[in-house]
């Protein structure tokens, strides 16, 4: 079949040799399909209106009749010609008209890549390993499909780091240099990433300069010793300039460095590969150890980061309290509920002084606990027992109570922690209420939060600005204005100064329920006060009101605007928004 049989066919015609003719007959009758012909035998040899194409000196003319010459030439009406053609083009089927190979690889690589990407955000999002998803899905990889990935990765780069270290450890598939300079530049975008992962990067370059797929012991510390004394020499410095003798090897800084990008990214497995590896030359710290505690923490494996606190202990280091605290976080925002017990028993039996529970520690054990109906009274047993063991809660705790009790949706739980609170001299204040009031706003529970204000005012704390403009965007949210307004008298009632925040919440509440005259007139006071708005309100004003085409206010609003900001100022503005678009961006 032919791809390209239009193409075929005028090529025959304009053909310079004399077997042109037999061409257009071998396409004729060989090359044919099999119902029809597409130019009979009779209409190369019939009279009439004819089309002569002739060649002769690098120019084609036409002419109605025949020309005599020397070159040679076709003849065929043009009826016949014109209908061949159209048939042509009617049976695609027929011929195998398709995209090129190239176009139908390319397809083909962007197709896969699609489900690559997929895999990898979607197994991010959800519980399950991203290596285990991407090892089912089983791609054929190379160098293109790699480049491709890492692309769309490029503003995950943790993610991206992962896939990259995933696809080098499948067998018959080796990174192309170009695969490491992509990695390297995800890597180094930015000067927060430069930091984070110097040392990763120059051991990526190390591998890709020697083509290989993992580092030797000594080609590792010189690449640590080579950043330590390039990046981190303060402390040498230092050290040097006061006659002290550093107790620890310099190049342990550029090793905990590199453990703590590759736990941050996951990749705990060969963080720990390569701290057996060199922990022999380089002598670990309780930093390290405490980076391989948390990672194995941050990946949900409890055995290993115990065994790792076992290590920490058995070679004299003391593990802190912070420690403690981020790992049973994790356990118990992972559901472990169990496994932190296990640690928190731990801290409290094998604890020293300086890792014992502390305040923080009793608060995420409740918090995590109150999600469970059938632990109340333990949640309430732990806070006992927590003033028991001399370790009395603060503000914080307690705020970090109510909001945890909140967001379990136990409210009746949280007023109880507020009561215990002015049970125990710790009135709850102004910065107690909003903070409980802000996650009642945040669930749209307006019986509650209205209840949660007469009992503010009941205890003698007065409604602060912030609380009424939370209590203001949560009637918006569901749509209930008049209570908004009602809210916004009560403020003249308890004579509480509006700010600008205010104002403009109230202004685009009352745009988005249609209450147009009444946020003109809101805006109009506004400008009359001369408040200064703040600029990224500007757009979202200009919309509203161009959208009822109050141009008018319109001129009024840019005039007032300018008094404030400057053409400079809206230029900065918009750059940062730019970055800040660019930075959530994904492909």
């Amino acid at each position: 079949m032919f791809r390209h049989p239009l193409r075929y066919l005028l090529a025959s015609l304009y053909a310079p040799t004399p077997n042109s003719l037999s061409r257009i007959a071998r396409f004729s009758y060989s090359e044919r399909p099999s119902k029809s012909n597409f130019l009979p035998p009779i209409s190369l040899l019939s009279l009439g209106s004819e089309i002569v194409c002739t060649r002769f000196g690098g120019e084609i003319a036409a002419n109605a009749s025949i020309i005599s010459s020397k070159c040679s030439k076709t003849t065929i009406r043009a009826p016949s010609l014109l209908f061949s053609v159209q048939y042509l083009c009617t049976l695609p089927s027929q011929f195998s008209i398709s995209a090129s190979s190239h176009d139908f690889h390319e397809n083909t690589s962007t197709s896969i890549a699609d489900k690559v990407y997929g895999t990898v955000m979607s197994s991010y999002s959800s519980d399950q390993s991203m290596e285990e998803a991407l090892t089912a899905l089983a791609p054929e990889l190379t160098t293109e499909l790699v480049n491709d990935v890492l692309h769309r990765l490029r503003y995950e780069e943790k993610l991206a780091f992962r896939f990259f270290t995933w696809a080098g450890h499948q067998d018959g598939y080796a990174h192309d240099p170009q695969n490491f300079n992509d990695m390297i530049e995800i890597l180094s975008s930015t000067g927060f990433k430069t930091k984070q992962f110097g040392v990763t990067c120059d051991v990526l370059d190390y591998m890709k300069r020697k083509r290989k797929k993992s580092v030797p012991v000594e080609a590792l510390l010189t690449i640590l010793k080579a950043y330590t004394e390039k990046h981190l020499s303060g402390i040498g410095k230092f050290a040097k300039k006061k006659r002290i003798k550093p107790k620890i090897q310099p190049e342990v800084h550029s090793l905990n460095l590199l453990l703590d990008s590759l736990c941050k990214c996951c990749l705990v497995t060969e963080a720990e590969s390569i701290f057996h590896r060199v922990k022999l030359k380089v002598p670990p710290t309780a930093e390290t150890y405490n980076i391989l505690f948390f990672g194995w923490c941050r990946v949900r494996d409890p055995e290993k980061a115990m065994n790792v606190l076992e290590e920490m202990l058995e070679r004299g280091h003391i593990p802190e309290s912070f420690t403690y605290n981020a790992a049973i976080s994790s356990f118990c925002d992972a559901g472990m509920i169990k496994e932190a017990m296990e640690l928190f028993e731990f801290m409290r039996t094998k604890g020293s002084t300086i890792s014992s529970p502390t305040a923080k520690t009793y608060s995420v054990l409740i918090v995590a606990l109150a999600k469970y109906d059938n632990m109340m009274d333990e949640c309430f047993n732990l806070l006992r027992e927590m003033r028991g063991c001399g370790c009395l809660p603060d503000v914080s705790t307690y705020i970090d109570l109510i909001e945890g009790m909140c967001l379990a949706g136990k409210i009746d739980a949280a007023y109880k922690i507020l009561e215990e609170m002015d049970n125990n001299s710790y009135p709850p204040d102004i910065l107690t209420y909003n903070c409980f009031l802000k996650v009642l706003c945040d669930m749209k529970k307006h019986e509650e939060a209205s209840r949660l204000c007469e009992k503010m005012i009941e205890g003698g704390c007065e409604p602060s600005v912030h609380t009424y403009n939370m209590m203001i965007t949560m009637f918006f949210k569901i749509e209930d204005s008049n209570r908004a307004f009602d809210i916004w008298l009560e403020m003249d009632k308890r004579e509480c100064a509006r700010s600008v925040d205010t104002y403009g919440i109230m202004i685009d509440g009352l745009f988005g329920c249609g209450r147009v005259e009444d946020a003109c007139f809101l805006l109009d006071d506004v400008m009359d006060r001369g408040m200064k708005l703040p600029y990224k309100n500007f757009d979202s004003l200009m919309m509203r009101l161009s959208e009822i085409g109050n141009l008018r206010a319109i001129h009024r609003l840019s005039d007032h605007m300018r008094r404030f900001y400057n053409v400079a100022m809206a230029r900065r503005f918009a750059k940062s928004q730019k970055k800040k678009s660019i930075s959530m961006r994904r492909p």
